[in-house]
C-alpha cells in the first residue's frame, strides 16, 4: 500500500482508512507492507498489527510550494518502494495506492514491475472545490484521473462517490467498485475519568456540540458557526471544534466578529485518544458538509454511540437513515442546522433512540473485519485476471 499518510502522522481520514485495513489484512494472512511519509518521533521502519509500515523522507528536500513537495515525496517512494518489491524477489502481487498524492510513484511501480494496480479514490479535486477554477486544481484532477485509468479496478467508499468518480474521470461500470469505510467500536470502550476531561471543555451546564474535521470550506463548519445563536437561543451548550485547517484564523475572526468566543472553543489537532474521550463526552457531533465522499466523523461519533446531525448530502446521505440513526439536515442551511441540532438536544428520548439504532447498524455493517473481507477478495479477483491475462512480465 502507498499513502501519503498513516498514523502518527493524520491529516485526514485516509490515515485511519489505511492502518485499519491493513491491519485486518494483515490478520487474514496478506503479507502487507504500507510505504507512506516520515514523520517527527516515528521510526523509518515498524511492524504494526503485523503490518510491515515505512517511512520515506519528505521534509529533507527543500519545496517551494505543496506541488514539488508531492512530486520530490513520490520520488522517495517510489524508491523505497522499488528496492521492497526487488527484495520480495516477485512476491509482490498488488500495488494498492490511496489517493492522488501517491499516484506517480505507483504508476511508476506499475509499469516498471508489470504489477497490477488498485487505486481507492477517497475524494476528487473536482468535488472538494465544487468545479476547476485554478490550473492547479486542474493538475490535481488530471493527476485523479492518470490514477483511475491506469488502475485495475478503482474503490469508492459509497455509491455517491462511484457515481461521482465514473462522471469526473469517465471510467466504465465495470472498473469501479464500492467497498465502504469502516470504524473500529471497540476503541470506544476505554475507561476514562469523563467528567475532569470533559470540564476542560465546558461548563457542567452546557450541553457539548462538537465538530471534528479539516478546517477548509467543504466541511461547512462556518456554517455550523452562523447557526449558533439560533441554537444558543434555546439550549445553553457549547461549540467545540477538533482540528486544523486553512480556514482556522478566518473561523476565529467571525466567532469574535459575533462575540461568541465564550461559547466556541477551538482545541487545534488533538491526539487520537483525546479525539474518542470528546466523542462520548459530547451531547451531539455534527458534520455539516457540503461535500462529503463518505463520511467518517460521522461513523465514529455513531460508534461512539453521540446522536448525529449530518448534511443530506453526498456519503453521508447513505450512512444516516433521518429520524432512526441521525438527523439530516439542507446542506449548507443555517436555519435547517440548528433546527437539526436543538431536534437533538431538547429530546432525551429521540436522541437516546437513534444512538441506539445507530451503534447497532454500525456493528452490523461497518465492521472492519466484513470490509478487510471484500478487499481480499477483490484483491484475489484482480490477481486471478492478471495471471490469465496477457500484460505479465516475461
Amino acid at each position: 500500500m502507498l499513502s501519503w499518510e498513516f498514523p502518527p502522522r493524520t491529516v485526514g481520514g485516509i490515515s485511519p482508512h489505511v492502518y485499519n485495513l491493513s491491519s485486518h489484512l494483515a490478520r487474514m494472512g496478506v503479507d502487507t507492507y504500507v510505504v507512506t511519509c516520515d514523520f517527527p518521533g516515528a521510526p523509518e521502519y515498524e511492524e504494526v498489527n503485523g503490518v510491515h509500515v515505512i517511512r520515506v523522507d519528505s521534509y529533507k528536500t527543500p519545496s517551494p510550494d505543496f506541488a514539488t513537495w508531492d512530486y520530490l515525496m513520490n520520488v522517495n517512494m517510489q524508491k523505497e518502494a522499488a528496492t521492497i518489491i526487488s527484495n520480495l524477489n516477485g512476491k509482490v502481487d498488488l500495488i494498492h495506492a490511496h489517493d492522488w498524492l501517491v499516484a506517480n510513484a505507483a504508476i511508476g511501480l506499475k509499469h516498471i514491475f508489470r504489477i497490477p494496480l488498485l487505486a481507492t479514490i477517497h475524494s476528487t479535486e473536482i468535488g472538494r472545490r465544487n468545479g476547476l477554477h485554478t490550473n492547479y486544481e486542474r493538475m490535481i484532477h488530471e493527476t485523479e484521473a492518470w490514477l483511475a485509468h491506469e488502475a485495475w479496478k478503482v474503490v469508492c467508499c459509497s455509491q455517491y462517490m462511484v457515481s461521482h468518480t465514473r462522471w469526473a474521470f469517465g471510467l466504465p461500470e465495470d472498473k469501479v467498485v464500492m467497498i465502504p469505510n469502516g470504524v473500529n467500536a471497540d476503541v470506544f470502550k476505554q475507561e476514562f475519568k469523563k467528567q475532569e476531561f470533559r470540564s476542560k471543555f465546558a461548563e457542567p451546564d452546557e450541553k457539548i456540540i462538537l465538530f471534528v474535521g479539516r478546517l477548509v470550506n467543504e466541511k461547512g463548519v462556518h456554517v455550523l458557526i452562523n447557526a449558533m445563536p439560533k441554537v444558543l437561543a434555546r439550549v445553553n451548550a457549547k461549540l467545540v471544534i477538533v482540528g486544523e485547517g486553512g480556514m482556522k484564523d478566518f473561523l476565529k475572526v467571525q466567532v469574535n466578529n459575533m462575540r461568541l468566543a465564550h461559547k466556541i472553543f477551538f482545541t487545534g489537532f488533538l491526539d487520537e485518544q483525546s479525539v474518542r474521550f470528546l466523542y462520548q463526552c459530547a451531547d451531539v457531533c455534527v458534520v455539516p458538509s457540503l461535500y462529503e465522499p463518505f463520511g467518517i466523523v460521522a461513523l465514529e461519533a455513531m460508534a461512539a454511540k453521540v446522536p448525529v446531525v449530518v448534511s443530506d448530502t453526498g456519503g453521508l446521505a447513505e450512512i444516516v437513515e433521518h429520524d432512526k440513526t441521525g438527523v439530516k439536515v439542507y446542506p449548507n442551511n443555517v436555519e435547517s442546522l440548528a433546527w437539526g441540532i436543538t431536534r437533538v438536544l431538547l429530546d432525551p428520548s429521540y436522541a437516546e433512540w437513534i444512538r441506539s439504532n445507530a451503534d447497532r447498524k454500525v456493528r452490523e455493517m461497518y465492521n472492519w473485519s466484513k470490509i478487510a473481507e471484500k478487499v481480499k477478495a477483490l484483491y484475489q479477483s484482480i490477481c486471478d485476471e492478471y495471471q490469465h491475462g496477457s500484460w505479465k512480465p516475461t
